[in-house]
């Protein structure tokens, strides 16, 4: 079933919400979201991701992003495979307090879609939607900086590490990005 949210332009820049089944709180656990920086990473150098923008938070991940090589569905195709995959064996091999809990969840989730076989950690949509003015761009870029700070637990979007903001308050940040031609917001 379409959400509308489909990734039409394969090359153009688009605000992505990535976000995980049933809401779980996975990205809780540094140990996850540092795999999905590493994957991040892996993309930007060997699948021609351009990152603009990015958070991490709790249970899903946004990101200003585009594929100049005109792959960027099939980049996060393989992001999101290759990050459910990992998690799911971290979890299972590693001491999460929530393992049996967690995997009967996406377990149950996997049962749902015909093309999963054992766990579904992510859901299938991207909700992709395109950036088409530096006015809608500036708008999601502060939206995306600002969800830590809506939800409590930074007092200023640059505080938060796994976020762009510190790219962009001219900090050191996880990932390398490219700089959307926009003023910074700070609050220091």
């Amino acid at each position: 079933m379409s959400t509308g949210y489909q990734i039409v332009d394969q090359s153009a820049l688009y605000y992505l919400t990535l976000q995980v089944v049933d809401w779980i709180d996975i990205f809780t656990r540094q140990v996850y979201r540092d795999i999905v920086i590493e994957s991040l990473k892996f993309c930007q150098q060997n699948k021609d991701l351009q990152i603009f923008g990015y958070v991490i938070m709790s249970n899903h991940v946004h990101l200003i992003a585009n594929s100049p090589n005109g792959h960027l569905s099939e980049t996060l195709r393989d992001f999101k495979k290759f990050t459910a995959k990992t998690i799911i064996n971290t979890i299972k091999e590693g001491n999460e307090s929530r393992r049996v809990w967690m995997l009967n969840r996406f377990g149950y989730n996997a049962q749902q879609h015909s093309r999963n076989k054992n766990y579904q950690l992510w859901t299938h949509e991207n909700h992709a939607v395109i950036l088409f003015s530096n006015s809608f761009m500036a708008e999601k870029l502060d939206y995306l900086h600002n969800n830590p700070v809506r939800a409590g637990l930074v007092d200023k979007p640059e505080d938060y590490r796994y976020s762009s903001a510190r790219n962009y308050a001219e900090m050191d940040g996880l990932l390398e990005i490219v700089f959307l031609d926009l003023p910074w917001k700070t609050y220091r």
